[in-house]
């Protein structure tokens, strides 16, 4: 396709995280010349805070369709990762060995199975396999496991990758492809005109056919100028990350990894405080203290980086995918899984966004869905 804008780009991305970079990758390998907007390091990047999970198991209560959404790009991850390392020469150390969930407590254990029996009890929620493990059997598959540890959930559909490489790999396969990155670009206006937009910042001005809003929680503002709704709040997570050690945890969990370098991250705190990204102590002493309980050997580690940021979160926690009705052209990508729906973000959503026409199978994640009125 060409722009209706001469030398401006057929497709303007709006926001350079693990989203954008995704959407602008999968766009440019579908023909389009591509520019992405980047506000830069001062905005609340999400990215810079994600967990690098590839996770399928427990989610998708109250929405099976992404449950069914999550599995498919799990599945479709090692695809993605071999285009990332022809394209730009990054290997992003991506893995499926299988996801643990580690409980500290009977009770938490119970929990945690009849969420799942709950899950898997929803229409469609077929093909999703998961077990559950006493003591005996967790520390047979995970023998650096503390004593604290009294069973665990098991799903072989899990998976995990590096998240800076990622990242890396986004950006340089998006250059390789002629993507135009322009960085330190925050949209102010988005402004629709006759076959197309003309986006401003203090930085100038750029014309598209189309727009893609991949900003995280800039969403909210950027989606009413075009016709569309995304209603997104802060979910601040803190991070810890310890020195380098020998290898010892080869499966993910959402509260500990042992990356493919070395280095053990702890984290999945969630806290409701607007825009504060303080890192505080008392919540990086719970989240130690409970990874220490269920590896001992962590308490000899020493702590190298600690940092918060703030999740994406829609009213439900599910994605929003979106086009405008009143300014076709226009499509909005947000979630707060980018990294485990990458690979859905480059080989579906993107080739069906320049295709003009979201598929399918997101018709659920539309923004619609929070405002159809409650029945009795």
């Amino acid at each position: 396709m060409s722009s209706r804008f001469p030398h401006e780009p057929d497709v303007v991305v709006i926001g350079g995280g693990v989203v954008g970079g995704a959407i602008a990758l999968g766009l440019a390998r579908s023909g389009a010349s591509v520019a992405i907007l980047d506000e830069g390091d001062d905005a609340f990047r999400a990215s810079r805070g994600n967990f690098a999970l590839v996770w399928v198991q427990s989610k998708g209560f109250g929405m099976p369709e992404y449950a069914i959404w999550s599995r498919r790009s799990a599945d479709d991850w090692n695809g993605l990762a071999g285009i990332l390392k022809a394209e730009s020469g990054i290997d992003v150390a991506h893995s499926q060995p299988g996801g643990f969930m580690l409980c500290l407590s009977d009770d938490e254990l119970q929990t945690r199975v009849d969420g799942m029996r709950r899950l898997h009890n929803q229409e469609t929620m077929t093909n999703f396999t998961y077990e559950v493990l006493d003591h005996a059997e967790t520390k047979r598959r995970l023998p650096a496991i503390g004593k604290d540890v009294v069973g665990a959930l098991y799903s072989p559909h899990d998976g995990h990758v590096n998240s800076l490489k990622l990242f890396r790999a986004l950006r340089e396969a998006c250059v390789r492809r002629g993507v135009a990155y322009r960085p330190n670009s925050p949209v102010e206006t988005i402004e629709p005109r006759e076959g197309g937009f003309s986006i401003r910042g203090a930085w100038g001005e750029i014309r598209t056919g189309r727009v893609v809003l991949c900003a995280g929680l800039g969403n909210a503002r950027l989606a009413p100028m075009v016709g569309l709704d995304a209603p997104v709040k802060p979910s601040k997570g803190q991070v810890i990350v310890t020195e380098k050690t020998e290898p010892f945890l080869h499966n993910p969990m959402v509260t500990v990894r042992q990356t493919d370098e070395g280095g053990v991250m702890i984290g999945d705190s969630q806290e409701d405080r607007g825009f504060d990204t303080i890192v505080r102590q008392p919540i990086l002493s719970v989240m130690a203290e409970r990874a220490v309980r269920m590896f001992p050997r962590l308490a000899g580690l020493n702590v190298v980086r600690t940092w918060s940021a703030l999740r994406v979160m829609s009213p439900d926690g599910f994605p929003i995918y979106d086009q405008s009705l009143s300014h076709p052209g226009a499509f909005v990508v947000t979630c707060h899984s980018g990294v485990t729906l990458a690979a859905n973000h480059v080989l579906t959503l993107a080739p069906a966004i320049l295709a003009g026409t979201l598929p399918d199978a997101v018709a659920s994640f539309s923004a619609r869905r929070f405002h159809v009125p409650a029945h009795a």
